[in-house]
């Protein structure tokens, strides 16, 4: 098993040498395959080959708003140009480049013919104005929501005053936990909270430190998070990536933060680990939706 694996790290280090553009001098084609050689281990090499196949944020492309330049090596043997191209369609204003003579690791000539690309692009802009502002009340965001598991039983069990003051003490919690992981409460509404992140890693945090600090009071919580394109109107958060979120929350078994792909995919390679709970459809939102339970960072 050990061999097989082995042979498969060493393959992947000849599909770089392979990837390597022909302009190359031979001892710079064998430097570099020594650095990649050293700069990780082979488990670590292969962990990396597995995230990066793993990456999907196509969902979250259109909500960019900003000129973005997307290039591509013409002679890339490794991600087909076709994948560039339709990165750049995806997006809401983009110009798509392929580069010459180009293959996947940009080395050698091809570092001018970027700076090229890039200075050109970047001139562009800046002499235009910059970007186009037309569109300011949406914007990509994280959003959490978290919940008290069998609330009513409980506010039943514990009577009105007691309730309200268990309540009191789980909304301070969960604000003290936002404060400190920069969240921006949107709304709460009984036991329920919905807050949203500029950052889809903190949001994480932020749910697992809520789940952990509500236990002291003998009551438990389930958080859903996701990431997407969002409506801004009047200070408050709406659109189709909020109803996601409030429906990937519900899937949420008690002291579980759950998450959409989008959002596990957005937080490769940050140390953050998730197990696979399988597809789900979730109520009103089309499609089957992958889901994630957080299980800590590393």
């Amino acid at each position: 098993m050990l061999g097989g694996f082995v042979d498969g790290v060493m393959q992947k280090l000849e599909n770089c040498r392979a990837a390597l553009p022909d302009s190359l001098e031979p001892e710079e084609v064998e430097a570099y395959i020594e650095l990649l050689r050293y700069g990780a281990s082979p488990g670590m090499l292969d962990a990396l080959y597995a995230m990066n196949r793993e990456i999907d944020i196509r969902s979250v492309l259109p909500a960019v708003r900003v000129p973005t330049l997307v290039m591509h090596g013409a002679d890339d043997q490794i991600v087909p140009v076709e994948v560039g191209r339709q990165t750049a369609e995806r997006l809401h204003a983009a110009r798509f480049v392929e580069l010459p003579g180009v293959g996947h690791l940009a080395l050698g000539d091809a570092q001018s013919q970027i700076t090229d690309e890039l200075q050109g692009f970047l001139t562009e802009v800046w002499q235009s104005g910059g970007w186009d502002e037309s569109e300011p009340e949406r914007m990509l965001a994280t959003v959490l929501f978290s919940d008290i598991v069998d609330s009513t039983s409980r506010a039943i069990e514990l009577g009105d005053r007691q309730w309200r003051e268990l309540l009191e003490r789980h909304h301070a919690l969960v604000r003290r936990e936002l404060l400190r992981h920069r969240g921006r409460e949107i709304d709460s509404v009984g036991d329920g909270f919905f807050a949203s992140f500029d950052g889809p890693a903190r949001a994480i945090r932020c749910a697992a430190a809520i789940v952990d600090a509500v236990k002291g009071l003998g009551i438990q919580v389930r958080a859903g998070l996701h990431t997407g394109e969002c409506e801004i109107a009047d200070g408050k958060v709406a659109g189709i990536a909020v109803h996601t979120g409030a429906r990937v929350a519900a899937q949420a078994a008690p002291d579980e933060v759950l998450v959409s792909s989008t959002v596990r995919d957005l937080v490769a390679g940050s140390g953050l680990r998730f197990s696979d709970r399988g597809t789900h459809p979730l109520k009103g939102i089309p499609g089957e939706w992958r889901l994630f339970a957080y299980e800590g960072s590393s």
